[in-house]
């Protein structure tokens, strides 16, 4: 899914938006599993220096792009998840499945694994 503009004001961020959209919208989450796109590592230190890939640290930091409708209790009722769509999270170092979605890397993780939800 290629985004196009006749203007070209719009930056290949919105782009890359458009693109990761398309591609989550072929996937949802089952139950209580939450779908996050991790923060990009910042490959500069801040004196401008180019960082090499092997010292960039994997980031813990990540959006959530998709999440299930929760897991049901002993009732049958739905318990929602504690995170939405959008939501900025902390997520464990180790854990979570890794999926590829055209070409994109997302990590698939239970509600119940996200440490915390960062607030603006």
């Amino acid at each position: 899914a290629v985004v196009s503009t006749q203007s070209g004001h719009y930056g290949r961020g919105i782009q890359i938006l458009f693109e990761m959209a398309a591609a989550v919208k072929k996937f949802v989450p089952l139950f209580d599993r939450v779908l996050v796109s991790r923060v990009a590592a910042a490959t500069k230190s801040k004196g401008g220096i180019m960082l090499p890939e092997s010292s960039v640290k994997k980031q813990n930091e990540g959006e959530v792009v998709a999440v299930g409708e929760g897991i049901r209790n002993a009732d049958g009722d739905v318990i929602p998840n504690a995170v939405a769509v959008g939501d900025k999270v902390l997520l464990p170092e180790y854990g979570g499945t890794k999926i590829i979605l055209d070409d994109e890397e997302f990590v698939l993780v239970r509600d119940s694994e996200i440490l915390g939800r960062f607030s603006e």
